[in-house]
């Protein structure tokens, strides 16, 4: 009897962990399936939610398909202490498990609003938009100028929802006392600085941003993360270079930062530069007599005079010998690394071309055609207004 007993507890035993394995399989099944959203949408998720707070949201907007699987399943991955507030976009057909890797892998909002303060030479442009779940394209609400008095409406409204990520854009060769004067004057942040950083030492990019946020902090962010590309980039160097420190490749990569504008010239321009140094020549580029002039604040907003171009200043480089004793603007990634890594080339000139770029000469008599072609060119186009 006791053997009867035995076998069948073993039968119902087997059949038991028969039917677990069942169900287990079913949810790991279910939780990585194809899920029911028939449009992509944005899910918010406020500060101090619990995951049972979100399933409850996905179940509203018929997201998933089992509360109990999407948060068992959060914690089996280890995963239920990670969840991010903010607001993201859960695509069509996302399964449970994607949902929940988007709500705890953390950085920027993926959905909602979004003010980008955009950080130039002369000026700062708010550019408010907003993300179509249903396109993944964001939509411009607003941009506008920086600084005013009065701002748009969509700014307003973006900002009493409270519910907007935020970020900046600095531009590479903007000067450290345009940016710090540009980030104090910015309304969401915490104006808190009288010092200028040394020029060079911020590193041009994108950085989130919070309301509320000092601008010592985020000046801080883009020193360490220039001093981070800067040492980079210096144990990475070209052998050879007539450059003594990494000070001075940032000195370097400033002025062609200032000279160029087109990504695949950089390293041309930084080769006529190496050249000069390595030969004794004078670098006679005028970015370093403008900055001799304006310091940094501000823009000449003019041509140079002669007598400026002859006048001595520690940066006037048609005057001082070799490099000035500072950078002249803070320098992106692409400027650094082609100081410390230019093209090998003959060139000892250069000269606009009309198209955006430069024309490069070996010697004088071809430099004196190219820049024979530019006054063409400017002449032509002052004729046509």
């Amino acid at each position: 009897m006791w053997r009867h007993i035995a076998a069948n507890a073993l039968t119902f035993l087997t059949l038991g962990l028969f039917l677990m394995v069942g169900v287990v399989a079913w949810g790991t099944r279910e939780y990585s399936a194809a899920g029911p959203l028939d449009a992509a949408i944005c899910l918010e998720v406020p500060g101090g939610s619990s995951f049972d707070d979100v399933s409850e949201n996905l179940v509203a907007q018929e997201a998933i398909s089992s509360p109990f699987i999407f948060e068992i399943g959060a914690d089996y991955t280890e995963k239920s202490g990670l969840l991010k507030a903010g607001r993201f976009r859960v695509p069509e057909q996302a399964s449970m498990e994607e949902i929940v890797d988007i709500v705890t892998r953390g950085g920027r909002n993926t959905c909602g609003a979004e003010v980008i303060y955009r950080i130039g030479i002369n000026q700062t442009i708010v550019d408010v938009r907003e993300l179509d779940p249903a396109t993944n394209e964001f939509v411009e609400l607003v941009s506008f100028e920086g600084g005013g008095l009065e701002v748009p409406e969509e700014y307003a409204d973006v900002r009493a929802d409270g519910s907007a990520s935020y970020r900046i854009v600095v531009a590479e060769g903007a000067t450290s006392w345009q940016i710090t004067t540009a980030l104090s004057g910015i309304d969401i942040l915490r104006a808190d600085v009288t010092d200028i950083p040394a020029e060079g030492s911020l590193a041009p990019r994108d950085y989130d941003i919070r309301e509320g946020d000092t601008v010592s902090s985020i000046l801080t962010r883009m020193r360490e993360t220039q001093a981070e590309i800067l040492t980079e980039a210096w144990e990475n160097r070209a052998e050879g270079l007539p450059l003594a420190s990494a000070e001075e490749a940032l000195v370097l990569a400033s002025i062609i930062e200032k000279e160029t504008s087109v990504p695949d010239e950089r390293r041309q321009v930084s080769s006529v530069f190496v050249n000069r140094l390595r030969r004794g020549m004078r670098l006679q580029t005028d970015p370093t007599v403008i900055y001799g002039i304006t310091k940094g604040e501000g823009v000449l907003g003019r041509g140079l005079r002669q007598s400026e171009l002859r006048g001595a200043t520690p940066w006037n480089t048609y005057v001082i010998e070799g490099l000035p004793p500072t950078p002249i603007a803070n320098p992106g990634k692409a400027a650094i690394e082609a100081a410390l890594d230019p093209d090998v080339t003959e060139f000892i000139f250069f000269v606009a071309d009309g198209t955006g770029g430069h024309a490069f000469a070996t010697n004088l008599d071809d430099h004196n055609r190219n820049v024979a072609r530019w006054r063409e060119i400017e002449a032509e186009r002052a004729s046509d207004g």
